[in-house]
């Protein structure tokens, strides 16, 4: 991606090494591709690297070590990784970063591989740190690339663990509400069934489709907009206890807001675009905060306990729904960049296949 010229195009690249004692050579597997790729793509946002006119844009990924520094301890050539997206930013006063945890950076001068001045992973040999890599058992391979759409989930669910600990009777039989039927509304609706909460999928198409189905086989409600309101939604469903924003729609997330029940929990994972200000009953929302206890909080990318619980409960997922899982993703050769990038491309998670191109 070419924000100077405004063109995406596959590029040639100088072959890496490794040139530091604890990085890594990664040869790239599969490479997903989701909303912020297409967003870069249409030039709304994303950086290159200092000194470099492009960005090589892939963040959610799948890869084979292939060789390693020195002082690299904890891999070996053939090891399965999903490598991490967020670099901690160079300032000492950042007690996140410098503890590990620059998802939660304060100074916002953090790094990401293929959104902000990294190159990303959608290329044939990429290296890497060895702190930044998460192994990934051979038994996951065939949906490993979905780890790190899932820690999205797994970031999220943590916090509200956190949070909920204000309810001393715990949290058991509680219901959720997922907003989006996506790739990472419905990992977190799986994640959600396995950790016991009733789980209604709400997204705008209505069923049959490939969402529903795939939200039905794991044992969650899928509502649609189209035939229910939000209002309608709250009745349906009755108190809800936790809602999962997982589509970026800001309308649809704050009505659906309004409709949280007594001490629930409302999570944003989603970014929404630039567009026209919309309405908003904030007399309700805040009233409905204060009287219900409600907690609002927003999360975004993940540290790397979220990576190691997303294989965890990858192989979980993968027990209980095989099928499933593995439905959600469509494989596409890399010479179909164009037609992914703009987002015509059909089925739920689409997936680069990058050792495929390789000679």
């Amino acid at each position: 991606m070419n924000p100077g010229r405004r063109f995406v195009a596959i590029v040639e690249h100088d072959v890496p090494e490794v040139a530091s004692a604890t990085e890594v050579l990664l040869r790239m597997l599969e490479v997903g591709v989701c909303g912020t790729d297409r967003e870069i793509a249409a030039f709304e946002y994303g950086e290159p690297p200092a000194g470099c006119d492009h960005l090589v844009i892939g963040h959610e990924s799948l890869a084979e070590v292939v060789d390693v520094g020195p002082g690299v301890t904890s891999l070996q050539p053939g090891n399965l990784v999903v490598p991490m997206v967020r670099r901690p930013c160079p300032h000492a006063s950042c007690r996140p970063c410098r503890s590990g945890r620059q998802d939660f950076c304060s100074t916002g001068d953090f790094r990401e591989r293929g959104i902000k001045q990294e190159h990303g992973y959608m290329a044939e040999l990429v290296v890497d740190d060895q702190e930044y890599m998460n192994t990934v058992p051979e038994a996951l391979r065939h949906v490993a690339v979905l780890v790190e759409p899932l820690t999205i989930a797994e970031k999220a669910l943590e916090q509200v663990e956190h949070i909920q600990r204000r309810l001393p009777w715990g949290t058991e039989d509680h219901t959720a509400v997922v907003l989006g039927a996506g790739p990472v509304g419905l990992l977190g609706a799986m994640a959600l069934v396995v950790a016991g909460f009733e789980t209604v999928v709400y997204s705008r198409s209505p069923a049959p489709n490939d969402a529903s189905e795939v939200a039905e086989a794991v044992g969650a409600r899928y509502l649609s907009s189209e035939t229910h309101s939000t209002d309608q939604l709250g009745e349906e469903v009755g108190n809800i206890d936790l809602v999962y924003e997982a589509v970026g729609a800001s309308k649809l997330a704050f009505d659906v807001l309004g409709i949280l029940g007594t001490n629930g929990v409302f999570v944003f994972t989603g970014v929404p675009g630039r567009k026209a200000p919309i309405e908003v009953d904030t007399d309700r929302l805040m009233r409905n905060l204060v009287l219900r206890n409600q907690v609002v909080l927003g999360s975004v990318n993940a540290g790397k306990g979220a990576f190691e619980a997303a294989i965890r409960d990858l192989g979980e997922l993968d027990r209980r729904w095989p099928d499933a899982v593995e439905g959600l993703v469509s494989h596409h050769p890399m010479e179909a960049y164009e037609e992914l990038l703009a987002g015509r491309a059909g089925g739920i998670k689409q997936v680069v296949d990058i050792a495929a191109q390789a000679p």
